[in-house]
């Protein structure tokens, strides 16, 4: 297939590229490259997330989801026959002190992809969030339970949801939606639990914890996350949401302690205010998308330890895009 990808200057938009370059080959018939890479290049991307990978595999395009004008000439120049949508504003501090760019990006973004999805029938694939479910203090959230957002960010990623689904219902868009609970690895942007507190770490800074710490999230490895996605571009069925999670459940307090360990590093831990409106569980059940026959391949031990040894290993990566406010204490000030 020929797949345009939005994001992939992104965390997980960049580790799908590079899932697919170095696990999918020409004679399977599977890809035809090169794929179509369509980022804008905001804060969360990061030129470098691709570097080193086959060019003649990847085609970069500078441009925004929310330029529908820009948008439909790449889709119509290109004829992809699956588009997965990536692209997102995805930092629920950012989206507490702005919640303006995430309608536009979330929202009125993918509104776009799904029109020029429409006119040039294209598959289409809208990455959401476990956070639409809302919390949940027991159990885990299927597929068709409710929606109930918390934040200005889960609420614009529930809204791109309820989007995708009704192009299909009114226009029969072959669409397809996913929701994947906490994501981590390498080339994750530093304002995120797991690569601050080891960037913070190894600056010989406190860790700060939102309020009590026992905010509850179920972690899964970018790698198995991007594998899942795969398998719903082959196998999903239109029109159905597919949840992806590892059953990992932490607390952001043992998320901390884990990571502090495996540096062999002094522990200093600063408990700091609550953020507004902060869920204190998110758990979603995956045995759906189990059912296409995907499975995650890595444990969360295994997994952390990679990413640790990444973070240390590519101090380059990350000191080019390092700020205060990137790893501030309460960044949604």
């Amino acid at each position: 297939m020929i797949m345009l990808v939005t994001g992939g200057m992104g965390f997980i938009g960049s580790n799908f590229i590079r899932y697919i370059v170095e696990n999918k080959k020409d004679d399977e018939q599977e890809v035809k490259f090169p794929i179509i890479n369509v980022d804008n290049l905001s804060y969360g991307s990061h030129p470098d997330n691709l570097k080193g990978i086959d060019e003649t595999k990847h085609k970069f395009i500078y441009a925004d989801i929310t330029d529908k004008e820009k948008i439909e000439e790449i889709i119509k120049q290109h004829k992809p026959e699956i588009i997965i949508n990536f692209a997102a504003q995805s930092h629920v501090d950012r989206s507490i002190k702005d919640p303006t760019q995430f309608v536009k990006t979330n929202v009125l973004g993918t509104l776009n992809l799904l029109e020029a999805a429409r006119k040039y029938d294209t598959r289409f694939i809208q990455i959401g969030t476990d956070e639409e479910y809302g919390e949940i203090e027991k159990g885990s959230f299927t597929e068709n339970d409710k929606l109930t957002p918390s934040s200005p960010y889960s609420a614009s990623k529930a809204s791109a949801t309820l989007l995708t689904l009704s192009y299909v219902k009114t226009y029969s868009l072959d669409a397809i939606v996913t929701r994947t609970s906490n994501n981590f690895g390498p080339r994750q942007y530093p304002e995120k639990l797991i690569p601050k507190t080891i960037i913070r770490t190894l600056l010989n800074l406190p860790i700060p914890v939102y309020g009590t710490g026992k905010n509850v999230r179920d972690w899964i490895y970018v790698e198995d996350n991007c594998e899942a996605i795969y398998t719903v571009a082959k196998k999903g069925k239109k029109g159905e949401i597919y949840n992806i999670s590892a059953n990992q459940e932490k607390t952001n307090l043992e998320i901390i302690k884990e990571v502090v360990k495996i540096m062999n590093k002094e522990e200093k831990i600063k408990f700091v205010e609550d953020r507004p409106g902060h869920d204190i569980r998110y758990s979603i059940n995956s045995q759906k998308i189990r059912g296409l026959g995907w499975e995650p391949k890595h444990t969360f031990q295994e997994a952390l330890k990679k990413t640790v040894e990444w973070y240390i290993q590519n101090e380059w990566w990350w000191k080019k895009i390092l700020t205060p406010e990137v790893i501030a204490e309460t960044p949604w000030k």
